[in-house]
């Protein structure tokens, strides 16, 4: 199976040490934030876990705790956008992060490593030339560290209207005329451009409009052919596969004003405060009244096919 940490929150940046915690005990428990009650319990064991998912701005806090994850499948996303504290807040410095991209690279590898220039807006300062400008420069930096990068243009979710106000969709034109030059831009850097949930008006140019996270993007990382059950994405113009993500809402201390996941800063702060590196949950502990579901867990690698893999390598 998957397990995903990146869909809710930012684990490597700020939780690193309680994910290592969690590794260690070999469990995790997630409450659906939909109902707190409810809580789900995973086992973190390579017998049943193929692949571990992240999504992070800030990959470094990780690196001391990576002899935890060698025996896991993992796939990195790693975001470097071209944004200054203005929009980023707390997203470190960008000539370290891209260092630290291929720091992660030599790692894990290029097949399980890509990089995120997303969620791309226009204002005065972030025009469509500063945004190819910068494009270029990541990706000439990030050459032959990754194979992938996903693009993608802001979505106006209720939490972003609040803490991004000023922010406007980006037209058709403009969604165009930058992704036909990113593509290209990309191309030159050896790396194939997927866009996420953006229909496939980039599909001429040469995108991949197919998803930025499907289960082959899992099976090249890991080297195995996966058997999974049926899943829907996260939105109806989303085609990837997500699952099982036990991250948790409001808790992402980046305060990137795009956010679709956080609510106002005073929340993320007070939600911080309740986070224990010791606990089985990313905030607060068990409570009265929860109800614990121990998930069925599988390994969804097809032992067959995982030979036919190896004799083509």
């Amino acid at each position: 199976m998957i397990i995903n940490t990146g869909q809710r929150t930012d684990i490597p940046a700020f939780y690193a040490e309680w994910f290592s915690n969690r590794i260690k005990e070999g469990f995790v428990c997630v409450r659906n934030p939909y109902n707190p009650s409810q809580v789900s319990k995973y086992r973190l064991d390579p017998s049943v876990v193929d692949v571990i998912g992240f999504c992070t701005k800030n990959p470094a806090p990780m690196f001391p705790y990576m002899d935890l994850l060698k025996d896991f499948g993992q796939y990195w996303f790693v975001t470097l956008t071209p944004y200054g504290r203005d929009i980023e807040p707390n997203v470190p410095d960008k000539h370290r992060l891209i260092e630290d991209f291929k720091t992660l690279s030599k790692s894990v590898g290029t097949d399980s490593v890509g990089w995120r220039y997303d969620p791309i807006f226009l204002s005065d300062k972030y025009t469509s030339e500063y945004h190819l400008h910068a494009f270029r420069q990541i990706a000439e930096s990030l050459k032959g560290y990754t194979k992938t990068a996903v693009i993608s243009f802001i979505d106006l979710y209720p939490k972003v209207r609040i803490n991004f106000p000023e922010v406007r969709e980006v037209s058709q034109a403009d969604r165009l005329m930058i992704g036909k030059e990113i593509i290209k831009i990309a191309s030159e850097c050896g790396m194939i451009v997927k866009a996420c949930a953006e229909g496939d008006e980039l599909a001429g140019y040469g995108a991949d409009c197919s998803g930025c996270m499907k289960i082959s993007d899992y099976e090249k990382a890991i080297g195995n052919r996966l058997t999974p059950p049926k899943k829907k994405g996260a939105r109806a113009e989303c085609a990837c596969y997500l699952s099982c993500d036990i991250g948790a809402y409001n808790t992402c201390m980046h305060l990137c004003r795009y956010c679709y996941a956080n609510a106002e800063p005073a929340v993320i702060y007070a939600r911080n405060r309740l986070h224990d590196p010791a606990s089985p949950f990313l905030i607060g502990t068990y409570m009265d009244g929860d109800r614990i579901h121990e998930v069925t867990q599988e390994s969804w690698i097809d032992p067959q096919e995982r030979l036919a893999v190896c004799m083509y390598e």
